[in-house]
């Protein structure tokens, strides 16, 4: 059976399994073993855990690399670690790296800070505006790096034009596919050389494991294994087998949580008490035709602006009873975060609001439960 032909879900379950045999269990085993016996006079084999070869790893990695379309993908100990170890496999002292400002505050911090300390030269541009890239692109650049759809304000940035200019000149095209997951977005099909997840999210779903995945060419996914060792981001083995057990479900709660998220986020549209919604499956979202193009669903994440500023939205979250107040996302619970206290807390008042993450501002992720509920969840914290 050919890859074109295996549903999402059916990869999801059983991509890269061998053969089956009487007596194997159906549920994967847990190796939570740190070493293992090594053949004498060879370093093949299984070794060590933060090699990254455990026998949970290599399992569901070669899973992670279907779902996206990739020759390869590597888990790390968390998203961030997945975008550091990436990217400073493409980059070194010297070069210049191209990114979106419309990035999670985290790798806001990472680009701008810490890749500056290394001597790597970093220009965050505006992904909506036209020929942006071209203009600011320089004989050092050798990376761009998007995140798409953007945490927090639900933007939705064409990986088609860019992906033209970085093929033209032959630059890397690295997307944060988070918000997305496979489900609703493979960035490999539109254009990009690497994609990199934060796991802990959509992909294991359940809020209990903490990862971050890279996929992109075998080569360059052992460049990133390599700095992955030395700067000892490999992950546990439980979180690896967490991580597979959460894929098994991502279809089914995924579009559940497409399809709650778009009728909440109808509802909260017709609210005159919501100042604004914040969501790509709206007709009147900016980026509306973009999604609806590349997107196969618009996904479980939308922003609202209530009314009242910081105070609306402390006494809004406070009324709230089954949505509850954290900071992480994509998992079947739904969940409310402030980014003034969370992603963008770094920011000033005025630095959120040039991104459009005004005072008031509320990232919902949308989980699995009745969309009924939630629905009076929010409509009794408005009162």
């Amino acid at each position: 059976m050919s890859k074109k032909r295996i549903g999402i879900s059916t990869i999801a379950i059983h991509g890269g399994d061998g053969a089956h045999h009487a007596g194997d269990p159906v549920a994967p085993a847990l190796v939570q073993s740190v070493n293992f016996v090594q053949e004498i006079g060879t370093d093949a084999g299984l070794l060590y855990t933060r090699y990254g070869n455990t026998p949970n790893l290599e399992r569901v990695q070669k899973r992670l690399a279907m779902l996206e379309g990739a020759e390869a993908a590597l888990v790390l100990a968390s998203g961030m670690g997945a975008t550091a170890c990436a990217m400073l496999a493409l980059l070194r002292p010297g070069d210049h790296l191209l990114a979106s400002n419309s990035i999670y505050g985290g790798t806001f911090r990472l680009l701008t800070e810490e890749f500056t300390r290394h001597g790597i030269d970093v220009t965050l541009v505006d992904p909506f505006e036209p020929r942006v890239w071209r203009k600011r692109m320089r004989k050092e650049t050798r990376a761009l790096f998007v995140e798409t759809p953007v945490n927090p304000t639900c933007r939705v940035v064409d990986l088609k034009p860019i992906s033209y200019l970085t093929k033209e000149v032959g630059l890397a095209l690295v997307v944060d596919s988070t918000f997305a997951s496979p489900v609703n977005l493979r960035p490999l099909e539109h254009g990009a050389d690497v994609v990199i997840h934060s796991g802990t999210k959509y992909l294991n779903g359940h809020h209990d494991a903490m990862c971050g995945v890279v996929a992109g060419t075998e080569p360059f996914i052992a460049e990133v294994l390599q700095k992955m060792v030395v700067w000892g981001q490999a992950p546990d083995p439980f979180a690896a087998w967490l991580l597979e057990r959460g894929l098994k479900t991502l279809e089914v709660r995924v579009q559940r949580q497409n399809e709650n998220a778009l009728r909440i986020a109808h509802w909260c549209a017709e609210r005159k008490d919501i100042k604004k919604v914040h969501y790509p499956g709206l007709a009147e979202h900016p980026d509306h035709s973009v999604a609806k193009a590349m997107l196969d669903g618009y996904g479980g994440m939308l922003a609202i602006e209530v009314a009242g500023g910081a105070k609306g939205a402390e006494r809004f979250l406070r009324r709230l009873k089954l949505i509850r107040h954290a900071a992480s996302l994509g998992g079947v619970d739904s969940l409310v975060s402030e980014p003034r206290f969370s992603s963008h807390a770094r920011l000033s008042s005025d630095e959120r609001s040039a991104l459009g993450i005004p005072d008031g501002f509320l990232r919902l992720s949308i989980g699995i439960e009745s969309a009924d509920d939630l629905i009076a969840d929010i409509e009794q914290a408005l009162k």
